[in-house]
């Protein structure tokens, strides 16, 4: 990330007063970004992985059905789709950080207030971290994957790694699991646009009414069941049934 002086942008305003034909101080800064720019989200298609390797994307779903288990409420993290989202968000802007500051120097013991001190990029975490906990895994269950491990070994690994009893080659294993479970609780909760929370199961669970542009039917009745089902960003499924 370039260093500007308060100079260099009294000098990029300055030039852009008087040279018409530069659209703007940030295009003369080379900064990327515009005013008034917006991010509208990209749907999440279904399809092969576009980041995790074929092993990876095992032990990342293998690794979600063990933190949100399938029951009579819902599915599992990976019916739900939590490995998609986790998978598509590394390919974005999140993955590698791009619009964070990324440089040094880095704290080994961060206050909450100073938020990322790591110089690994999301992409990055999962990367070494998952080849570590190959590694451990291979070395621990006579060359097993975590994928292979029975689901009770899967539940003592995880729960070592989110205490710090297990301690992985290469990588810190308290930064791999928090990264996952953070990540699997918002591809759960997370619009379905962005690959997880299939069918809205996540929105069901807890009746959130998703993205309804309109409540005043609901506001001019208070204390009464909420029963209309969520709604996406996309809309909803069965709005597009018939279309066509």
């Amino acid at each position: 990330m370039p260093f500007f002086t308060r100079r260099h942008l009294l000098a990029a305003t300055a030039l852009v007063t008087l040279t018409p034909h530069v659209p703007t101080a940030q295009a003369a800064l080379g900064m990327p970004w515009s005013p008034n720019e917006a991010y509208p989200p990209t749907g999440a298609r279904p399809g092969p992985w576009l980041y995790f390797t074929a092993d990876e994307a095992a032990t990342v779903e293998a690794i979600v059905d063990r933190l949100i288990p399938a029951d009579e409420l819902s599915p599992g993290g990976r019916d739900a789709g939590c490995a998609v989202f986790i998978d598509r968000q590394l390919t974005g802007p999140f993955g590698s950080h791009e619009w964070l500051y990324m440089q040094g120097p880095f704290s080994a013991n961060p206050l909450p207030s100073q938020g990322i001190q790591s110089p690994y990029t999301p992409r990055q975490q999962y990367r070494l971290g998952l080849a570590a906990l190959a590694e451990y895994c291979r070395g621990q269950f006579g060359g097993k994957t975590f994928p292979q491990l029975a689901p009770a070994d899967q539940d003592r690994v995880l729960t070592g790694l989110e205490k710090g009893d297990i301690h992985l080659s290469g990588y810190n294993g308290v930064e791999l699991f928090s990264a996952i479970l953070a990540n699997t609780m918002e591809g759960f909760f997370a619009d379905p646009i962005y690959g997880g929370n299939k069918d809205m199961c996540g929105w069901k669970l807890v009746g959130f009414p998703g993205t309804r542009y309109d409540y005043r039917d609901v506001i001019a009745n208070p204390n009464r069941p909420y029963t209309l089902p969520p709604i996406s960003i996309q809309g909803r499924p069965d709005w597009n049934r018939n279309a066509g």
